[in-house]
């Protein structure tokens, strides 16, 4: 849909969510709902993440994570695209290879956690394995549904004007999937970010991930929240930069109704 200017005041609303946000946690803490060793305070939060930030092993962790989201999720993106384009132009072997790429994209990245570190030991390579593994099927799926759907009228003006090989794939394909697996693309970069958590916390030495199960096992429940809030800003600015991709002129038609 094409998009309208917001009131002014709309673009409060996220800042005033945040202030009854903060407002219902402090009221929760001051109620003592919950014990104040495992419900930390919001000042408690805030202390904390001064105290990670003064010690740089906030930054440290953060690299580490966003090192090896990056490094899956380009991974899982150059060598699955590829795979989808040729599969989506290719009727045999789609018929013949879906089956076993929906086998896979419906295990749990989890799942793969025991061999990523006998395979790899501890580290970034098993973190980088299980993002692989969690984004390259989505992607190849999300890439042969979008080739699948392109009209077919498209291939015959592009007949039309004697296109071929490599003008067809960069002047017809990729401009007309280029916003459905835009969108997949962001769906499919939570789901790295979800990901490393959970092979930091099992099979890191470092990251956020890693920073979560140490203060769980310290009982520092502060720096918990601390990590689950890092988490959570940075997996919103994955998918705002991966939004910006949506204004580019030869993609933005896909958005516009």
């Amino acid at each position: 849909m094409t998009e309208k200017p917001l009131p002014s005041g709309t673009r409060l609303l996220p800042l005033l969510l945040l202030c009854a946000a903060l407002a219902v946690w402090s009221v929760l803490w001051l109620l003592k709902v919950f014990p104040p060793s495992v419900f930390p305070s919001p000042l408690a939060v805030a202390r904390g993440l001064g105290e990670e930030v003064r010690s740089g092993r906030l930054f440290g962790d953060l690299v580490a994570s966003l090192f090896r989201v990056t490094t899956g999720f380009m991974l899982s993106v150059v060598l699955g695209v590829p795979v989808g384009l040729w599969l989506g132009h290719h009727v045999r072997s789609r018929f013949a290879l879906l089956p076993a790429i929906n086998f896979f994209r419906s295990l749990s990245p989890l799942a793969w956690i025991p061999f990523a570190i006998l395979w790899f030991g501890i580290g970034d390579l098993p973190a980088i394995f299980l993002i692989f593994m969690a984004c390259f099927f989505p992607v190849v799926i999300a890439t042969v549904a979008a080739v699948a759907s392109i009209p077919s009228v498209y291939f015959r003006v592009a007949r039309d004007y004697r296109f071929s090989g490599l003008e067809l794939l960069t002047q017809v394909t990729l401009p007309a999937i280029a916003p459905q697996v835009i969108t997949s693309l962001r769906v499919t970069a939570g789901l790295a970010w979800l990901v490393v958590v959970a092979a930091e916390m099992i099979a890191g030495r470092d990251g956020l991930g890693f920073a979560i199960w140490d203060a769980h096992n310290g009982l520092r429940m502060d720096l918990l929240v601390v990590g689950m809030i890092v988490i959570g800003v940075i997996g919103m600015v994955i998918d705002r930069v991966l939004m910006r991709l949506t204004k580019i002129r030869s993609i933005r038609w896909g958005y516009e109704r």
